[in-house]
This record gives C-alpha cells, structure tokens and sequence, in this order.
C-alpha cells in the first residue's frame, strides 16, 4: 500500500497494478486512488471499466496498444476477471512488451500466486494483497473515524461493534454512518447506541442458533431460523453456514486439547482473536462425536434437497430440531 502512496507522490506509476485480497473496502479506496490521479472526470476515450469474467483478453489487449487521445496515460480497470485464476496466460505474455502509455489496473477477490499472471504483474509492476485487518488496526481505525465526527467511543463498545459487523471495514463503514447519525446530538457512542442501529450478520444469527441448539431452546433456535427465511436467507445458505460452524467448532475444540493459545486459535479459525472465547464457550457444551454427526447430518440434509426428497425449507428445519438432540457439555 506504502508503494501506491508513493507512486501517486511520485507523478510516477507502475504499467499494471493488482489489488487483492478480501478486504473490499481498501482495495476500492486504493482503487479509487489510482483513478483520481491517472483519470480525468468524464473522459470516455481513455478511462476503461471491465467487470467479470466475460471479458475478452484480445479486445484488452488491442485497446492497452491504443494510444491515448490528448492524455498521458490510457487507463482500463478490471474488476473480478477471473485470470489470476485461470486463463490469464495471453495477458502474462503481452505485460512483457506493454504499451507504456497504458496502465492497467486488476481488483481481484482471489488469485492463484502460482499463475503466469500474477508472477508476471509482480515482475512488471506492483502487486498488493488486501487481507483483513487485526483487532487492533480496526479499533484505531474506528475511532479515528469517530473522533473526526467529535465523538468518542470506549473499547469494549468497539469491540460489541465487531462482534457485530465482523472484521469487514465496508461493512463497518456503513455501521458507523448509522451510528454517527444516530448519535447526532451525543458525544459519547454507548453500548445501548449499537444494540439499537447496528445490524446483526447472518453468521451471528447462526452463532447464536447454535448456541440456543446446544442449550436445548428448541423453539429459539427455530425462531432465528424463521427471521433469517423472512430476511430472505436462502435456506442452502443457512445450511452451510451451520455446517461451517461445527466445524468451526470441532476445529476449536482440537486446537484447545493440543494446547494451542487463543491468538493461535484465531489464526487456525480464521476468527478475529477477540472472538475466540466465544468459540470456545460454544464448544464446550458439544462433545466432539456429536459435531461430526451434525457435519454427517448436513451433507444427508443437502443431499436430500438436491435429490428431491425434500423441501430446502423443511430439510433444514428437521436438521434444527434433530441434529443436536445429544448436545450436552462434552470434552
């Protein structure tokens, strides 16, 4: 990122550029960067937006050995193209005799490193992997955007915050706009301020279904499944994510009888630290036989569905209802 900065300082910038990774929200800003300073408002003959993967490789190509019209630079974003993955070799090739009028700018969610094209940006230009931000980085980042707003926000509200929203900064961002309304007239952001705007993710609701499942609250347990059907939630959908939670779970529960610590734990999980004792009190109440029949029985639910043999909605409910019959505290 510190490379970007000191390219748009610089006036002098890389012939391709590749912003990657799951944190949506910087690779956008990074993006955005980029085309505030190589682009000009409005103009339609040198700025290029593609997006998926139906782009032609050829038709980029032909464009990038376009000169641009009246500018210094022609500019073509691609969005989510897909040939970091596969498909990418022709790109690869050309990026070694590119037009240096021409820079070419890829936001990608995945790529493969050992692809032709990912090595071929790293040597021709600058590669930058957008992961997800720490604990820590996202509690300085929250207040720093509060504190610009005049208000002040304590640590363990921050932390309700991400248990909330999870560790996507566009997903915070968008939080924290209804939280800075909400407190329009207040200095302080409280507790109750985020219980009351901020929205739940699904995989929350899916936590906490569990939660009521291992606790034998059948009907709350239905009921959390019942406000994700109204909120539209595909029921396959739900059924993976309960599926990924006992595993999740199971993961945990092995992780903590070989010793590992919490921080250690988070990084096997792939859960923000601060949520690992969530993970583990959860645990807790399963004994690891009855989480891998909950896996064994999610796989028979699915499979179910895609036979026909039953209702998406209904499988998933008897899935509910049955699964953990045995869920008890277990080691």
């Amino acid at each position: 990122m510190q490379r970007i900065q000191n390219d748009i300082k610089s006036g002098q910038f890389q012939p391709v550029y590749l912003l990657y990774g799951e944190e949506r929200y910087l690779k956008r800003q990074y993006r955005d960067k980029l085309k505030g300073v190589l682009c000009t408002p409005d103009d339609n003959m040198n700025n290029h937006f593609y997006e998926g993967r139906n782009v032609s490789v050829g038709e980029i190509i032909d464009l990038a050995e376009t000169l641009p019209f009246l500018a210094q630079h022609r500019v073509i974003f691609l969005d989510n193209s897909g040939l970091f993955k596969s498909g990418g070799e022709q790109m690869a090739e050309y990026l070694k005799v590119q037009n240096e009028s021409t820079v070419l700018i890829f936001t990608e969610a995945e790529v493969d490193k050992r692809s032709k094209l990912f090595k071929a940006v790293q040597a021709q230009g600058c590669a930058v992997e957008f992961a997800a931000q720490d604990e820590n980085t996202l509690k300085r980042w929250v207040a720093g955007i509060l504190g610009r707003e005049g208000k002040k926000i304590t640590e363990n509200t921050v932390l309700l915050l991400l248990s909330k929203t999870g560790t996507d900064m566009e997903n915070i961002h968008m939080e924290l706009e209804k939280l800075i309304c909400y407190c329009m007239d207040r200095e302080v952001v409280e507790p109750r301020d985020v219980e009351a705007v901020c929205t739940t993710r699904v995989s929350n609701h899916i936590f906490d279904m569990v939660t009521a499942i291992a606790e034998k609250r059948q009907k709350d347990a239905l009921e959390l499944y019942y406000d994700l059907l109204t909120l539209k939630e595909p029921p396959m959908r739900i059924l993976f994510l309960i599926a990924r939670q006992c595993n999740l779970l199971l993961q945990a529960k092995a992780m903590k009888s070989k010793g590992q610590s919490n921080k250690e734990i988070a990084s096997g999980l792939g859960v923000p630290p601060f949520a690992v004792n969530k993970y583990l009190s959860q645990a807790s109440r399963f004994k690891s036989s009855t989480l891998r029949q909950a896996l064994t029985r999610c796989v028979e639910a699915e499979e179910a569905v895609k036979t026909g043999r039953m209702n998406d909605v209904m499988s998933v409910e008897i899935l509910i209802v049955s699964v953990f019959e045995e869920a008890e505290d277990g080691r």
